[in-house]
């Protein structure tokens, strides 16, 4: 019994720990004089200008026009098939749902992602 309730605030413990680390390190990634709360409309622009890679990969359930059509082989016309067969499980539902190709998917399928809200 009294093992079971030092394990436990043992984890508590450590997970408070391991969260004031996390807020600590998103505080100290603001840069001095920067309101941390940026807004929103500077954090979408920045995102829309970073390169899609597969450690930078575009979620295909939040993605504007614009950032969709940054993955290679992606035009307006699948672009919109995208943003329209929303919201996606998984991204391979991009080829069950005939949005685009089994071979354009094995070519993106590393730059996409399908987050869930």
């Amino acid at each position: 019994m009294k093992r079971s309730i030092i394990q436990t605030v043992l984890i508590a413990a450590a997970l408070l720990l391991s969260a004031s680390v996390c807020v600590a390190a998103e505080s100290k990634a603001a840069a001095p004089g920067e309101a941390t709360g940026a807004p929103k409309a500077a954090e979408k622009s920045a995102k829309a200008k970073k390169p899609v890679t597969p450690d930078n990969p575009v979620d295909i359930n939040s993605a504007s026009k614009a950032q969709l059509k940054r993955i290679p082989g992606v035009d307006d016309t699948v672009a919109d098939k995208i943003i329209a067969g929303r919201p996606y499980l998984s991204k391979a539902h991009l080829v069950t749902r005939n949005v685009i190709s089994g071979v354009h998917y094995a070519q993106i399928k590393d730059l996409i992602i399908a987050r869930q809200k």
